[in-house]
Formats: structure tokens, sequence, C-alpha cells
């Protein structure tokens, strides 16, 4: 049995070193973009990547056109030990992109060393507060390290972190040959924030046998199901006149679109939903009084339940048609990702693998749902079996985003201990 994982402080400085380097790099993906990576800006990021991962000596580190890192560090098997030959080849992921709805350049990351407890008022903007009383979590890193951005950015924790913690793992493997470990595959992807991470990745090219992003929030959470999820695009035309002879001529599409968020059902959006309850979300909109779009989440953990939520929208714009018979509406549903626990149920080890190790770092594992998606839905679906560890941001997408650099160091030391587990369960 592999020993208790400890991150030396000179692994932690180096932790934070990297994740304070790499949040100030903007990387936001951009949802209308129609390139590949969305913003070429992503690939700043990817290329210091490959340089500090050819630093520490994988020689097969490399960005594609796609913007995609990739890299090996190959195993350490001797051959008379029982695993030998027999350890599968284990992925580690993470997103360099950040959420594209809120200000990722010009990142000024604050780090409050021996945080004292209550709230924190960040000092770009002084409206800007992240209270004990909506983040309860502050309450479990009393004395650890914070790090939040100044307030008029958000911090990029999402997936920062996780980046930052593969970086750290890979330096410590190297480190400490003595830790024996089987084949592992490095990879870094742009635009999961606009659901297109995976759109240009070569599962059989990257050569893991299983996979795990480092992309989720909570200390000990282990995420193996995601929501199913498609975009719904509600376009509204209508008819533009003159407003002064506009009388049972003009057909205005800004209230058109206008009625249906209206219509949809209080009890089926984000805001008033927890837990496994779908929701619907219109989340953006732009357009005139001549036309308007409209882009709607549809979110649910069954495909029957995302159905169901689409069977309501379409049923808010029969009713909103009938209100305004001289629009022309028109919705159309593109799918996203789907519930990646189907997949893995095929072969649950490599979630049962991640929640033991977990156990053996003295951390109770927490099975989680995520109300959201990663990667590794798609990846799973393309046939690497992709489960979640955290990776420890804290209201990610908000001007007050967070992170304890301590669940940082536990998700690397973590995840070293899987590494471990594989090794150990090969060779049984």
């Amino acid at each position: 049995m592999t020993d208790i994982i400890t991150l030396d402080a000179d692994d932690r400085k180096q932790l934070l070193e990297r994740f304070l380097r790499y949040v100030q790099i903007d990387t936001q993906s951009d949802e209308d973009s129609t390139t590949s990576p969305s913003t070429e800006k992503q690939k700043n990021l990817a290329r210091l990547l490959v340089s500090e991962l050819s630093e520490l000596g994988l020689e097969d580190a490399a960005m594609d056109e796609w913007g995609y890192v990739t890299a090996t560090v190959p195993g350490n098997l001797p051959g008379s030990h029982p695993a030998a030959g027999k350890v599968p080849t284990i992925g580690l992921l993470a997103h360099m992109d950040t959420y594209f709805s809120t200000k990722g350049e010009a990142v000024k990351p604050q780090v409050i060393e021996s945080y004292a407890g209550g709230d924190l008022r960040l000092p770009g903007d002084p409206q800007q507060v992240i209270t004990a009383a909506d983040n309860p979590n502050l309450g479990r890193c009393v004395g650890e390290t914070i790090i939040t951005s100044d307030g008029t950015t958000l911090l990029g924790a999402d997936d920062k972190a996780g980046v930052a913690e593969i970086m750290t793992i890979v330096a410590w493997l190297l480190r400490h040959p003595e830790f024996v470990h089987g084949p592992i595959r490095i990879g870094f992807t742009t635009d999961e924030e606009v659901g297109r991470g995976t759109e240009h990745f070569d599962v059989e090219a990257f050569a893991a046998d299983y996979a795990y992003t480092l992309d989720g929030s909570d200390l000990g959470e282990i995420e193996d199901e995601t929501f199913c999820a498609d975009t719904a695009t509600v376009t509204v035309s209508g008819y533009d006149v003159h407003p002064g002879y506009a009388k049972g001529i003009l057909v205005n599409a800004v209230r058109v679109i206008a009625a249906i968020i209206d219509g949809l059902p209080e009890g089926f959006l984000p805001e008033t939903t927890e837990k496994k309850e779908p929701y619907l979300h219109p989340y953006t909109l732009s357009g005139d009084v001549a036309k308007v779009s409209l882009k709607v989440l549809v979110r649910a953990f069954t495909v029957d339940e995302l159905n169901e939520r689409e069977d309501s929208l379409r049923e808010v714009i029969a009713a909103v048609g009938k209100q305004f018979p001289k629009a022309k509406i028109e919705v159309a549903i593109e799918e996203s990702y789907r519930n990646m626990s189907y997949k893995i149920a095929e072969d649950p080890k490599v979630l049962e693998y991640a929640l033991e190790a977990t156990r053996r770092q003295g951390i109770e594992p927490k099975r989680q749902s995520i109300r959201g998606g990663t990667d590794g839905s798609r990846l799973s679906y393309m046939g690497l079996l992709t489960p979640n560890i955290w990776a420890g941001g804290q209201s990610f997408h908000s001007l007050n985003e967070w992170v304890c650099l301590d669940w940082m160091a536990k998700a690397a030391e973590t995840t070293i201990q899987l590494l471990g587990i594989w090794v150990e369960k090969s060779g049984a």
C-alpha cells in the first residue's frame, strides 16, 4: 500500500507560483467564434506549458494546430515488478480557457496567507466582497492560503488550478523516481468553457486507457456524473416599420422574445433549482425589432428529463406564437454533451480507484454529480472514461472566484496516490 503522499514546502511554493503565473495570461474563450481554438490567445498559455514541460524533461511536449498541449511521463516500473507491462496508461487533463462572459484580462491575483476568517473585500472594487455567509467553504480554510482576483476580473481557477496541479504532479514524479508508476499522458485542452473542449481531441493519438480531469471544486469531491446538455437557439423574426405609422403593421421581435423569457416557469430556472433538478437558462440574446436571437441552456441528468424541458420550451413558444401570430418563431436545438455516468458505470474501477486514493490521503471522498459538464463528459463517450477530481476553485465564473492553496495541494497529492493505486491493482 502506498504511503500518504505529501507535497513539501517547496512543492507548494512552486504550485502557487505556477498558478499565479498562469492566471495572469488571458485565455478567455469566445462562444461566438467559429475558429478553433475560439481565441488565439489561448495558445499563449499553451506555448508556455510546452516550454515548461520540456524544461522538466518531457521530450514529446507539443502544441498542435488546435492549441491542445500533450506530453508523456514514461512509466518507470522495473521489469521485475509484478505490474510491469500491465499498468494502463493514465491521462491527466485540465482546460486552459476561462469563462467567456466575465472579464479575464489583466487578472491581478491576491494572495492571502493564514486567512483569519470572515469576509474578504477585494481591493480593485470595494463593492466586491467574498462573504463568509455566501461562501461557507471559507470557514474550512481558516489558517490556509487563499487566492482571489482583485475584484475586477475572474480569477481563472477554473481551470488553471487544475493546470497548475498537473504541472506540479509532473515535477514531483520526475523528482521522485523511487515512486513507481505506469505511463502517464498529459493533456491541456482549449475551449472547454464554450463546450468545444474535445472538438478536435484525438483520443486514439492521446493513447490513454483511462483519464481524469482535475476540474472540480470542493475538497474530496470525485465526480462521475454530469448533466446531459443541449443548447436551444430561439430566433424571432418580426417586421420593423416607422413607429409613427406602426399600428397594425409593426411586429416587435423584442416584445416576442421578452414574452418567451417571461413565460418560462420560474421553477425551471437555474436560480430556483439545485442538486439533480433540471433547468432552462436563458443566458444571452441579441437583435432588434426586426430580429432577435435568444440562447437557452437546457440541462438535466437524464435524457428523458432533458427532452421534457425542451418540450416545455416549445410549449412556451407555441403559446407566445398565438399571442403574436404575425411573428415567425423558430427553435433549433444542438447537442452539447451527455451524462458520463452511463459510460463510467460500464467500467467502474476508474471511479473506485479515485475514491480509494482520496480515502488513503485521509480525506473523506464525496461522490458528486456536477451541475455542469467537463471535457470528461464527451471523452467518456469517445471511448476514454474520464471522471473528475476536485481542483479547489470556488464561485467560479464570477468576480468573487477564489481558491485555497491547501485544497489544490491535496488534489495533486491525491492524484499521485491514485497513480500508485493503478500500479498496485494492476500487479495484484
